[in-house]
């Protein structure tokens, strides 16, 4: 007698890990945002702010800040039973954008996390997406200190592409986080299959 599955059974689904950065410039909230989603306690490099680093890095906007990433956030969150992406949170400020090319191997896409009250800090994020090739959605990270900016005034200022999403949210929610995340996978693979639906048959 044959064993096997039953037509009404699925079939065992093969799991997907997909790769995905998260950057900015400093005090966006890259660390506020990989640690609202995570599913896992997530790998912080933050050291204290010094008074000998207060010249180098700008907390104009941003003065409650006491913290800066060093090397990377680190976290992972299951989309579906066959997605899973895990997020690595690049360093913001420009003495540690050397560790921007490692991290950005293998990765599907980024999300340029942006703050209306600092705009100018994301352009050099933005740049580095755009000579490479990598899909990126703009989330803009309403602050309740931000006055409230249109979106199209936004896109305007970083000068960004018809084709890229640009999409409002609070890093400090898990499901408007979540669906920030949701967006660059989808922008990726919409980016993927264009080639392949403009070549001729």
């Amino acid at each position: 007698m044959k064993s096997g599955r039953s037509p009404r059974e699925k079939a065992p689904v093969e799991p997907v890990t997909l790769k995905i950065l998260v950057a900015g410039g400093f005090g966006v909230g890259k660390t506020t945002l990989v640690a609202a989603v995570s599913e896992i306690r997530p790998l912080r490099t933050e050291e204290t702010l010094s008074e000998a680093g207060r010249p180098v890095d700008d907390t104009g906007g941003v003065e409650a800040k006491h913290t800066t990433t060093v090397a990377m956030d680190f976290g992972r969150i299951t989309l579906r039973e066959d997605l899973t992406l895990y997020l690595f949170g690049t360093p913001g400020q420009d003495r540690f954008w050397f560790l921007w090319d490692e991290l950005a191997q293998g990765a599907l896409g980024a999300v340029v996390l942006a703050d209306t009250r600092r705009l100018q800090d994301s352009f050099a994020a933005v740049d580095y997406f755009e000579r490479r090739g990598i899909p990126f959605v703009v989330g803009v990270n309403c602050f309740d200190e931000a006055d409230p900016c249109p979106a199209e005034d936004i896109r305007t200022a970083l000068d960004l592409d018809a084709g890229v999403p640009l999409v409002l949210c609070d890093a400090r929610e898990r499901a408007s986080a979540k669906g920030v995340l949701i967006e660059v996978v989808e922008h990726a693979v919409a980016r993927a299959a264009a080639p392949r639906k403009s070549a001729p048959h």
